[in-house]
């Protein structure tokens, strides 16, 4: 093999590579689904903290990704954080499901995720998911454990009787 056979296997290579990492940072940033046309319909819920929820973060069901959120505002009367989802229309939920933010691990993606109801009526396009749960921002539960934390060292600590030492026999 000559030294332009040995180039041209290189560039193939180093091309490859390249194809390698562009599908690698598609799906890290869930864009891979960004080409494809699925069928789906609109819901809506609105949270009181969205916490580090973005837009085309999934919306998953059981541990199954079902569709993706479209878009998140602030409703300036109610100073909610409305979340748009696009769901997969080969997926119906009952009308009393409640979705809530959850996070891929311990400091995981955020994510939607609906627990379906018992209703025998399902959601229509556009409808809103009543029942919600915010996100749970790990900031503040540690600030609550540190400041129970401190509330208890400092009115639990006076117990003593002061003498000084063990009485002797």
């Amino acid at each position: 093999m000559g030294k332009k056979g040995i180039e041209t296997l290189v560039g193939g290579f180093v091309l490859l590579g390249i194809v390698g990492l562009v599908f690698l940072s598609l799906q890290a940033a869930n864009l891979t689904s960004f080409f494809e046309q699925r069928n789906t319909y609109e819901l809506q819920a609105r949270f009181d903290n969205i916490g580090g929820l973005k837009p085309r973060a999934p919306v998953r069901s059981a541990g199954v990704t079902v569709g993706r959120v479209t878009s998140i505002r602030l409703d300036p009367k109610t100073f909610e954080g409305v979340v748009t989802m696009a769901i997969d229309t080969g997926v119906k939920f009952p009308r009393d499901s409640s979705a809530k933010i959850l996070t891929s691990g311990l400091l995981g993606d955020q994510y939607v995720g609906i627990e379906p109801g018992g209703d025998d009526a399902d959601f229509k396009p556009g409808e809103r998911i009543a029942q919600t749960q915010g996100a749970v921002v790990l900031e503040n539960l540690i600030g609550q454990f540190l400041f129970s934390r401190a509330a208890e060292s400092g009115s639990g600590g006076s117990g003593s009787s002061g003498s000084g030492g063990a009485s002797r026999p």
